[in-house]
């Protein structure tokens, strides 16, 4: 689908401003900004680099500001705004469109008879981003000036300057800038242009979201150098900002690999579809590109080539639980099933005690344990995996860690996790610890702890003990003593049933008894491939769920009959995350809603529809991505992260299913076998 604007949203700075466009770079770095130019968060930025891939990221190089000189008159091409509300120079104005060329976005200036255009990518795997510059139309030269604003912190923080002195010097084809002795060199280079250093600090700039977000709404960049150029209609010229010192300046030959980057992205899916009649939606096809944004590297010794997945940008890291939720639909529905297999095999490093992640700290101290989620979304991944390709080398490798896992949960792990011996149901939690993926926290309090039997955690376990059951029976392993547990938890599940409300409870055996909130976690329990569940029940599942958590972007997280319920999502970050599980909408949900409706009612066309109203958010926020989540009241306007990776992967999921399903494919991937449903 084609994602541009012109004038009547590029050129009015509230719309403007509030979409944004996200580049990557396949090792954890990328580059975010609003269509205005205008800075509205601490993490927009032309380089972002992973300087310990896919972790610590740094803000090296914040924007370029240009101003254009032509037949004697000076036209700005930049917008910034300053904390004290004035907003300096309207250059978005002179944006008569924007659009994105693949995840690649592209301005079309136009003032006088000139158009000149600004494109921005990164390289694949390298922390440099390219600038380029293409007169497209003018009956005579221009002269373009480009101010470069530099930084160098945490992606996380903010700079005030205090009299910061970096280094600039000049250097081949341009500037290198060393924040500081030990810092890694930042390079602006340019094959044509002509450069001049310099050490100029703009303070207080205004970063409108964070000061929304209750969060320093304020930051100093260096100017630390101009470059000069004069351009020839139909010429073209490129800057490149990195952490190399020696790179092809060439923006045309680079633009071309990022091109056929993307183009590669989506012959691979195509070819890993049925053949159907219909051609694919284009706005599947912007989900394709949208889900390699979050497959970045992690390497280690034991595998220089591993891989991972980026929660969510613009400020997560991989996290275990949104890793193995989003590798089908970012892997397996694309048609890249070599990544999957090196995420899991990356993965398998990390178990401990039965358990993987839950996020790996930006800082690269020890992995966090807090989730007991994660590890059983794995078995759901691995199957899934095994589906797609009768892997049964790599099932091999990783079933002895399986079957610790689960010897590690029957006789108990870190945080109260065991197995109930009186029912073989999971139970889990701690005080202070919050272990699902309702997990938000407040200082010491857990806002949503469900210490107990949570739904969802017990549907996964059933569901792992049958895959783990079949895994075994594939590869010659002994299978009875799965099968006898999940024998037991199948005759007890029937406790999760609250036959006064006729939906399951939230929690069960909790210190305060079993919740009875209306919560989404319950759908885990139809759309999951091993329902506990009767078809009855199923049904009510699937029906109270739509009358009233379902939106056109998600589930609610929460009733809104509850008395806890929230409709709006914001404030500061205290506030934010006392409500962000309780009636905030979440994206992700809306997959696996989609998948349990094609259960219970078998009508694909009905469950695709579901799926649809997320193409017209495609345009707004997070541009050609799917946000986080979203208000829980009309008219749900989106927040959080503007691109997140269960959200684009489980979209991608149930569509496929869905869409294979309804060609009388299947109602899986489509070398499904007998590991499958």
């Amino acid at each position: 689908m084609d994602i541009e604007f012109g004038r009547e949203i590029c050129g009015t700075l509230p719309t403007a401003e509030s979409r944004e466009w996200l580049v990557t770079n396949g090792i954890g770095g990328y580059a975010s900004g609003t269509i205005a130019g205008l800075l509205t968060r601490r993490y927009h930025g032309l380089l972002i680099a992973a300087l310990n891939p896919p972790l610590r990221r740094t803000l090296l190089v914040t924007k370029l500001d240009e101003t254009v000189h032509y037949d004697e008159q000076s036209y700005s091409l930049f917008t910034n705004r300053w904390t004290n509300g004035t907003v300096s120079s309207d250059g978005y104005h002179r944006i008569e469109r924007f659009f994105l060329d693949g995840t690649t976005p592209v301005w079309q200036f136009g003032f006088s008879d000139v158009q000149l255009e600004k494109r921005i990518w990164m390289q694949p795997g390298s922390n440099t981003t390219y600038v380029e510059y293409t007169l497209s139309r003018a009956t005579q030269p221009l002269q373009l000036t480009l101010q470069a604003f530099v930084n160098y912190r945490d992606y996380h923080g903010s700079t005030q300057s205090n009299g910061w002195q970096m280094s600039v010097e000049a250097s081949a084809q341009g500037i290198q800038i060393t924040a500081f002795p030990g810092a890694a060199p930042v390079y602006l280079l340019s094959n044509s242009a002509s450069v001049t250093p310099a050490h100029e600090w703009y303070y207080n700039f205004d970063l409108a979201v964070e000061r929304d977000r209750g969060l320093s709404d304020r930051e100093d960049h260096l100017h630390a150098a101009t470059f000069t150029i004069t351009l020839e209609p139909a010429s073209s010229f490129t800057i490149v900002v990195s952490t190399e010192p020696q790179l092809d300046l060439e923006g045309e030959s680079a633009l071309k690999l990022r091109t056929a980057h993307e183009q590669k992205l989506i012959q691979l899916f195509e070819i890993s579809r049925p053949i159907h009649a219909e051609k694919t939606p284009d706005w599947i096809h912007r989900l394709v590109l949208a889900a390699d944004q979050f497959i970045v590297d992690r390497p280690s010794s034991n595998d220089p080539v591993g891989k991972t997945i980026i929660a969510g940008y613009h400020w997560f890291g991989d996290w275990g639980r949104d890793t193995m939720i989003s590798l089908s639909g970012l892997t397996l529905s694309t048609g890249r099933p070599e990544i999957a297999r090196s995420i899991l095999r990356t993965f398998a490093q990390y178990v401990d005690q039965g358990m993987l992640p839950n996020r790996f700290p930006d800082a690269g101290e020890t992995p966090e344990y807090n989730t007991v989620d994660a590890t059983l979304w794995y078995f759901e991944a691995i199957r899934q995996y095994y589906c797609a390709t009768e892997d049964d080398s790599l099932l091999r490798d990783l079933f002895p860690v399986l079957a610790d896992v689960i010897d590690w949960h029957c006789r108990g792990t870190r945080y109260n996790i065991h197995l109930d011996a009186s029912d073989s149901l999971l139970y889990a939690g701690t005080a202070g610890v919050q272990l699902s993926w309702m997990d938000a926290k407040v200082n010491n309090q857990v806002i949503t702890p469900r210490i107990g039997k949570p739904i969802e955690i017990n549907a996964l376990w059933y569901n792992a003990l049958r895959t783990m059951a079949k895994f075994a029976r594939q590869i010659g392993k002994p299978h009875q003593d799965y099968e006898a547990i999940a024998n037991r938890t199948l005759a007890k599940f029937s406790r999760f049933w609250n036959e006064a409300t006729g939906y399951c409870y939230d929690v069960i055996d909790a210190p305060n008894g079993d919740d009875d909130s209306l919560r989404p976690n319950q759908i885990f329990a139809v759309s999951l491939p091993q329902s506990p569940l009767t078809p009855s029940q199923q049904r009510q599942v699937v029906d109270v769920c739509g009358k009233k958590l379902l939106t056109s972007h998600g589930l609610r997280s929460l009733s809104p009959d509850h008395p806890d319920y929230a409709g709006h999502y914001g404030g500061k970050g205290a506030e934010r995350d006392r409500i962000y599980h309780q009636g905030t909408v979440w994206g992700w949900l809306l997959g696996a809603f989609a998948l349990a409706h094609l259960r219970v009612y078998n009508n694909p066309a009905q469950a695709q529809k579901l799926l649809e109203p997320l193409v017209n958010h495609l345009t707004t926020h997070g541009l050609g991505n799917l946000s986080e989540i979203f208000d829980g009241d009309a008219p749900m306007t989106a927040r959080g992260c503007i691109a997140q990776a269960w959200t684009v992967a489980e979209v991608l999921r149930a569509w496929s299913i869905i869409d294979d399903h309804h060609h009388c494919v299947r109602n899986v991937t489509p070398t499904q076998n007998k590991i499958g449903k």
